[in-house]
C-alpha cells in the first residue's frame, strides 16, 4: 500500500465499513459513480471520512438490485418525485422478475414430479406443466400490475393489459371467493381508468362495490371499492360524484385496523385525479 494520506481511508477500510467490496469500489470509480477524494501518484485510492455516507447509500441500493444508472441519478440529487419514480420502476422490474422465477419454479416442480420421469417430461411434445388455476389468476393479476406501473406503454401493451385483467378476473370466478372477484373487478376498473375509458371503468367499479358490499367483507376492501368508483367517476368527468365516493373511501380507510392495509388504501386514494 502506498503512503497513507493524513485523515484518509484506504479502499480496504471503506470496504470494511460500508459492506462494499474493494472490487466494486474500483469498478464504481472507473464508471465515475463514486470516485476517491485522492488518487496518489502510485495509483492508490484514498477516500475522505465524509464520503462514507454515500458509499453506504450505494451499498444499500445495490443490495436492493437497483441499477447503477438509477443510483447515479439518485446520487446526482434527484428530488422526491424523481426518486419515487425511479424506485417504482425498479420495483416493477423486480416484480416481473419474481413472476418469471415463480413460473419457472412451478414448471420445474411439474418436471420433477412427472410420473413418467424427468427425461420423458422434457421430451414430451406437449409439456405436462399446466399451471394451477389459482396461480394463473395471481400471475395474470401481477402481470397486469407490471404493465400498469410502466410509465410508457405501447398500444399493444395496453391491449395486453386489458386482456390479462379480464383473464385474471375470469379465473377468480372459477376458483376464488367474493373477495377475489371484488379485487378482480377493482383491477379491471383501474386499468380502464388509467386508459381514460370511463364507461367500462364505471361498470367494473360498480361491480366491485356490489361484491364488496356483501356480508363478511373486510372494511379495507369496501374502502378500495369506493376509491375505484371515485377514480372511474373522475375519468367520466363527474367530479361531484367522485368527491362523494372519495369521502366515503377516506372515512372507511380511517377505520381499517391493520396499518399496512390502511396505508395501501390511503396511498391509492391520494392518487385520485380529483380537483
Amino acid at each position: 500500500m502506498g503512503e497513507r494520506k493524513a485523515g484518509m481511508l484506504s479502499v480496504g477500510e471503506v470496504a470494511r465499513r460500508t459492506g462494499l467490496t474493494t472490487k466494486a469500489l474500483r469498478h464504481y470509480d472507473h464508471l465515475g459513480l463514486f470516485a476517491p477524494r485522492v488518487v496518489s501518484a502510485d495509483g492508490y485510492r484514498w477516500y475522505a471520512e465524509d464520503q462514507l455516507a454515500t458509499a453506504v447509500t450505494i451499498a444499500r441500493l445495490r443490495a436492493l438490485d437497483v441499477p447503477l444508472e438509477a443510483i447515479r441519478a439518485l446520487l446526482a440529487g434527484a428530488g422526491e418525485d424523481e426518486a419515487r419514480r425511479l424506485l417504482t420502476r425498479h420495483r416493477a422490474a423486480l416484480q416481473a422478475r419474481d413472476d418469471r422465477i415463480r413460473r419457472a419454479l412451478h414448471s420445474l416442480d411439474h418436471l420433477l414430479h412427472y410420473e413418467r420421469g424427468v427425461i420423458m417430461a422434457m421430451t414430451e411434445p406437449q409439456p405436462p406443466s399446466i399451471p394451477d388455476e389459482r396461480e394463473l389468476a395471481r400471475t395474470l393479476f401481477n402481470h397486469t400490475w407490471t404493465l400498469l406501473a410502466k410509465e410508457s406503454r405501447s398500444a399493444d401493451e395496453d391491449e395486453r393489459m386489458i386482456h390479462m385483467a379480464h383473464a385474471s378476473r375470469f379465473h377468480w370466478d372459477n376458483v376464488g371467493d367474493d373477495q377475489n372477484r371484488a379485487i378482480g373487478e377493482w383491477q379491471c376498473a383501474r386499468v380502464y381508468a388509467t386508459l381514460g375509458r370511463a364507461e367500462p371503468a364505471l361498470y367494473h367499479a360498480r361491480r366491485c362495490l356490489e361484491y364488496a358490499d356483501r356480508p363478511g367483507m373486510e372494511v379495507w376492501l369496501v374502502a378500495s371499492a369506493y376509491e375505484g368508483l371515485a377514480r372511474a367517476q373522475a375519468v367520466a368527468g363527474d367530479f361531484e360524484a367522485a368527491r362523494d365516493a372519495r369521502g366515503r373511501a377516506i372515512a372507511l380507510a380511517e377505520t381499517v385496523g391493520d396499518a399496512e392495509d390502511r396505508k395501501i388504501v390511503v396511498a391509492d386514494i391520494d392518487t385520485l385525479p380529483i380537483p
